[in-house]
């Protein structure tokens, strides 16, 4: 005997609610899945990488680049927070616990949220350089660095000349006034590096290869 109309109905909802929550896990899944070994995506939490990258721009962070090719000068990449710096575009998830830390875990793999432990720079000085900020400017090896990402306005601030290490790179933001950089903490370790950003995906109208 067929089943009533009724029964059918309450069948769909049931099965609708059982589907949802498997579909959605399956996507966060696959999500995490081409985010450890393709591709990343990156929540811009400041506005140390104006006017190229906004607050709550999201990006795509390639974390297959580096195998390909070494890094090179004028990259925009992701990289982890260096030894004792505290950023503070949001919570760690080590400080918050059960659904709560579940859930900003969760958010931060999909980039819907800052993640507390990783920032965005553009790569400048690379291993063996000697970086140098003076007259508003950055140079290399003695040389003034042509910078056409920075707004026509931008001032560097002055530092002293700092010669880049093996396996490290130093890094700055393209809002030089508002940056927390490799000025502060130092150039950074090559094996940081998570990944480099290579699309831009949100705002929709505003979607650019970076």
């Amino acid at each position: 005997m067929k089943g009533t109309p009724d029964t059918k109905s309450h069948t769909s909802v049931w099965r609708s609610l059982i589907e949802v929550p498997i579909v959605a896990g399956l996507a966060v899944v696959i999500v995490v899945i081409l985010r450890a070994l393709v591709v990343q995506p990156f929540y811009i939490p400041s506005a140390s990488m104006v006017p190229q990258l906004h607050v709550d721009d999201k990006i795509l962070v390639s974390r297959i680049s580096y195998r390909l090719h070494p890094v090179r000068r004028g990259d925009l990449i992701v990289f982890a927070e260096p030894p004792g710096v505290q950023l503070e575009e949001g919570p760690s998830p080590s400080h918050e616990g059960g659904i709560s830390g579940l859930w900003r875990s969760v958010a931060e793999t999909l980039g819907l949220v800052p993640r507390s432990d990783e920032l965005v720079k553009r790569v400048i000085g690379l291993p063996g350089d000697t970086v140098e900020g003076h007259d508003g400017h950055v140079y290399i090896n003695g040389r003034l660095l042509l910078e056409p990402y920075l707004k026509p306005d931008v001032v560097t601030s002055d530092f002293a000349a700092q010669t880049v290490p093996k396996g490290m790179v130093w890094v700055m933001g393209d809002n030089r006034p508002d940056s927390y950089d490799s000025r502060f903490f130092g150039p950074i370790r090559e094996r940081t590096i998570v990944g480099r950003a290579i699309l831009k995906v949100w705002p929709l109208d505003n979607i650019c290869f970076l």
